[in-house]
């Protein structure tokens, strides 16, 4: 019984103890970013990501996804792929030749391979004419709205980790209670 609970134990705080997947991925912040250049039909934009948003000579992964095609390069296609060095600073830049009949928002993701930053930008298309594009829905500032929590993650982990620690010891207590009983 005894190695019955000292597995549950050790199984629970494993659990606990487990990081994940969006605790691994840091986030380069929107005042990071920066577009130069109106997007406009058939025409190009610079993603900027400023000093310090990767790390020094990384390879960056970029993604830009959309209505239509969008050429990273010569290949126009719905998504497009590629991949970037970032400068010793941590810096990239990032040119979008987008496709003559665009339209909406397209996003783009840019991925480092060693820190795990990544940076997302949303750009408009304008239409050719000059007016003034309709927001997507839910457009707003550009920055990714608050839905975490104001608690740590160390708080999070050491509570868990207390919970199962508590749940241990009420279990081998009962257990040396019936054995105690049984005597």
């Amino acid at each position: 019984m005894k190695k019955i609970i000292a597995a549950v134990v050790i199984a629970a705080a494993a659990f606990v103890a487990v990081p994940t997947a969006a605790n691994a991925a840091g986030y380069v912040p929107a005042s990071n970013v920066s577009v130069a250049g109106t997007p406009v039909a058939g025409g190009t934009a610079t993603v900027g990501f400023a000093a310090g948003s990767f790390a020094a000579n990384e390879t960056v992964t970029v993604s830009v996804t959309g209505a239509g095609a969008v050429t990273l390069g010569a290949l126009p296609v719905t998504t497009v792929t590629g991949t970037y060095t970032a400068s010793s600073t941590g810096a990239a830049n990032v040119k979008v030749t987008l496709p003559q009949g665009a339209s909406g928002t397209y996003s783009l993701t840019a991925t480092g391979a060693t820190s795990g930053n990544v940076g997302t930008s949303a750009l408009t298309v304008v239409p050719a004419d000059g007016a003034a594009a309709v927001p997507a829905a839910g457009a707003g500032d550009g920055e990714l709205a608050f839905t975490g929590s104001t608690i740590s993650m160390l708080a999070i982990w050491v509570a868990g980790g207390a919970v199962v620690l508590g749940g241990g010891l009420l279990l081998v207590r009962t257990s040396v209670r019936r054995q105690r009983a049984q005597a």
